[in-house]
C-alpha cells in the first residue's frame, strides 16, 4: 500500500478511483474527469495536494541560503508573504525539482516541493542548510488543499473567519498570508485563480466537506494534469528533470543572472549554456487527428538525416478541443513540424505557450 493523505478516506467515500502517484494513493478522478477540468474552467473545482512537501526554513541567514540554493533570486521578495517560483539545480544545470517559495519574514521562509522528489529535496536541502545553520523542518502535520476557478475565492471566502476573509481578500496574486494554524496562498497550478490553503491534517476533512458543500467540484490528478499543460506549465519529470537544464525547458525567465555575483548552485554551468544554441521547449497544436503523448518524437522539416524532438507532455485538450503538447526541439525548428504517433508522421504547429488562461484560448482554434 501507499502512502495515504488525511483525505484519503474522504476520497475514498466520494466515489475517487485511486491510483499510484509517486508513491501516494491519490484520486485520479470522481467520475468524469472532462467534467471536472470544465468545472475549474468554469466556475470553481479543489484538489487534494497534501503529498506535496510543506517545507519550513529558519535562521537569521535564511535569506542568503536560498540565494545559494535557487536559481532564482529571493533577494527579489521584500513584501512578507510574497511567492517565487524556482528551480533548484546540480552543479550541472540539471533540475533537482522546481518548487513555490514564501518569504514570510527574513528568518522564515516556506518551501513546497514536489511529491515525488521530497525526500530528495529534503537531503539536499538539508545538506546545503547545514553551513548557513539553517533549520529545516518538514510540516508532517499540515494538509493542503488547492481551490481553483473564476469562483473559487469566492466560494471559499464564507469559510473564514472575518479577519482571514479580509486578509485573504486583500491577497494579490502570488502572495500568501498566515494566521491562527491556516496559511493561504493566492497560487494554482491551472491557469486560473484561486487559493492554495495549508491547514492542520486533523481539519482536512471537515474543510473538504464544507468546501464540497459551497458548490466547489472536487477534482483529480486526470484533470490537474490536463489544466496545468493547456496553462502552459511546466511538470518535473516530463519537462525537465535532473538530465535537463531551465535553458532548454521553458524556464530561462525562472533563473535570474543578476546581480552578477550571486554564485548559486549550477551558475557556471548555466552560464556555458547560455552561449550555445541547444533546445527550446514548444508549445505543439496537432493539425491532424490523434492525441499527443510524451516521448513521441517530433521531426523537423529539412533535408535528411532530418533533426528531430521529443514531445515532453501532450494531451487531448477540453476547452480547445484538439490535440496541444510540450515539446523540446532543436531552436533552429521551423513552425511547421510532424509528430510520429504509432508508426505514422502526423503535421502539427509549433506555437507559444501558454494554450489556455483564465478560461480563454490564447491560441488560434
Amino acid at each position: 500500500m501507499g502512502l495515504k493523505t488525511a483525505l484519503y478516506d474522504t476520497h475514498v467515500l466520494q466515489g475517487a478511483k485511486i491510483v499510484d502517484f509517486g508513491g501516494w494513493e491519490m484520486p485520479l478522478h470522481y467520475g468524469s474527469q472532462i467534467e471536472e477540468h470544465h468545472a475549474v474552467r468554469r466556475n470553481a473545482g479543489m484538489f487534494d495536494v497534501s503529498h506535496m512537501g510543506v517545507i519550513d526554513l529558519a535562521g537569521d541567514r535564511t535569506c542568503e541560503f536560498l540565494k545559494s540554493l535557487l536559481a532564482n533570486d529571493v533577494g527579489r521578495l521584500k513584501v512578507p508573504g510574497k511567492a517565487l517560483y524556482s528551480c533548484m539545480l546540480l552543479p550541472s544545470g540539471g533540475v533537482i525539482d522546481d518548487l513555490i517559495v514564501y518569504f514570510m519574514s527574513d528568518t522564515w521562509f516556506r518551501v513546497v516541493v514536489n511529491a515525488g522528489t521530497r525526500d530528495k529535496d529534503l537531503a539536499w536541502i538539508r545538506r546545503h542548510a547545514a553551513a548557513f545553520d539553517v533549520t529545516v523542518a518538514l510540516r508532517h502535520d499540515l494538509a493542503m488543499i488547492a481551490i481553483q476557478g473564476p469562483n473559487a475565492r469566492k466560494k471559499t471566502m464564507p469559510l473564514l473567519a472575518p479577519a482571514q476573509r479580509i486578509a485573504a481578500g486583500e491577497l494579490a496574486p502570488f502572495c500568501a498570508a498566515a494566521f491562527d494554524s491556516w496559511f493561504i496562498a493566492r497560487t494554482g497550478y491551472t491557469g486560473e485563480d484561486g487559493f492554495e490553503v495549508m491547514l492542520p491534517a486533523v481539519d482536512a476533512a471537515k474543510t473538504w466537506n464544507a468546501l464540497c458543500a459551497q458548490g466547489i467540484q472536487p477534482a483529480g490528478l486526470g484533470a490537474r494534469d490536463t489544466l496545468r499543460l493547456e496553462a502552459g506549465m511546466n511538470l518535473y519529470g516530463n519537462d525537465m528533470d535532473e538530465n535537463h537544464h531551465p535553458l532548454e525547458s521553458g524556464l530561462t525567465w525562472t533563473v535570474a543572472f543578476e546581480p552578477g555575483d550571486r554564485d548559486f548552485i549550477g551558475r557556471q554551468a548555466l552560464e556555458n549554456l547560455r552561449r550555445s544554441a541547444g533546445h527550446e521547449l514548444v508549445g505543439l497544436l496537432l493539425d491532424d487527428r490523434g492525441v499527443l503523448r510524451s516521448h513521441q518524437k517530433v521531426v523537423m522539416a529539412g533535408t535528411a538525416p532530418l533533426p528531430t524532438g521529443e514531445v515532453t507532455s501532450g494531451t487531448f485538450s477540453p476547452t480547445l478541443n484538439r490535440s496541444i503538447a510540450l515539446a523540446r526541439v532543436p531552436r533552429t525548428a521551423a513552425s511547421g513540424v510532424q509528430v510520429e504517433i504509432r508508426g505514422k508522421l502526423h503535421a502539427a504547429s509549433i506555437v507559444k505557450p501558454p494554450f489556455v488562461r483564465h478560461g480563454k484560448a490564447l491560441i488560434p482554434v
